[in-house]
């Protein structure tokens, strides 16, 4: 059984900065000082009830549910106990599969996590495994900030991300519900709907969305396109094909920014500092 004395402390107090790692740890029971491993009635488990997590691969879900029937559940599930039966604490994909198998128990781990601790591993956890769309871990920030009462900084700092990066996301949240939908579904991207944030009327947004979308815009051609509005005679815009255009669409959906092909060069635009050591760490540069 975990030690009593982790109970309303921070992360960072017991697991340093790896949470993903600590967490596979006590899955695969190295550190029975965290948790002991039994098997549950799977019906007794609810999922997390802080899980920013909204979409679910149903094909993939279904791909794992037949491993499961074929080979059983090879990682158990961590939860912890609640008034009436348990919480899980992490492996959604995993409960939500093995029920869609139809086993009627589960392994699991169980831990002693306070609400806080529940809550920072449900959002850390699947950032460090890039599990959520940005809407997603948006959302994410937002309920730490709300909950834990931390600053942007507060967050940035527990989630090894630069407070650009979270203040950037965080503005995705006052976009009009029917945009931010399509961020989700993947019709536009963080790049795309940036230049939005900086529109007041939300009708006009959702107009602009659907625009971007319905002529599958690249993010530069969108930033002009909203860069225009204020010209009354701005001619419509139109997208001129080009040898590196798909390319292009490429860069920006992988690093979130403009980018330019001409005279065998690609040009990366970036705001400030933080966004490129941003884009240098989705390069992988960063060690």
């Amino acid at each position: 059984m975990a030690n009593n004395n982790r109970l309303g402390k921070g992360l960072g107090a017991i697991f340093g900065d790896d949470v993903s790692n600590i967490l596979e740890e006590i899955q695969q029971g190295n550190r029975e000082d965290l948790g002991h491993k039994t098997q549950l009635p799977i019906n007794d488990v609810r999922p997390n009830p802080y899980q920013p997590r909204r979409y679910f691969d149903e094909v993939k879900l279904g791909e794992l549910a037949e491993s499961i029937r074929q080979h059983g559940l090879f990682t158990p599930v961590l939860v912890r106990e609640a008034k009436s039966g348990y919480e899980l604490v992490a492996g959604e994909r995993r409960l939500r599969a093995s029920k869609i198998a139809g086993l009627e128990f589960i392994e699991a781990i169980v831990v002693e996590f306070n609400d806080e601790q529940m809550m920072e591993i449900a959002i850390i956890e699947n950032i460090q495994r890039e599990d959520l769309n940005v809407l997603e871990e948006a959302q994410g920030y937002q309920l730490l900030i709300d909950n834990l009462h931390l600053t942007q900084e507060d967050v940035a700092q527990r989630v090894n991300k630069s407070r650009s990066h979270v203040a950037n996301l965080l503005r995705l949240l006052r976009l009009p519900t029917s945009v931010q939908k399509m961020v989700q579904e993947g019709k536009l991207t963080m790049g795309h709907v940036r230049p939005l944030i900086t529109l007041e009327n939300p009708k006009e947004i959702e107009r602009y969305a659907k625009e971007i979308y319905a002529k599958k815009l690249s993010v530069r051609d969108a930033e002009r396109l909203i860069n225009q509005i204020d010209n009354e005679d701005k001619p419509k815009i139109r997208i001129k094909r080009k040898d590196y255009e798909y390319a292009e669409t490429l860069f920006e959906k992988k690093l979130q920014t403009r980018i330019l092909i001409e005279n065998k060069k690609i040009n990366i635009s970036f705001e400030d500092d933080e966004d490129l050591n941003r884009i240098l760490d989705v390069l992988g540069l960063i060690e």
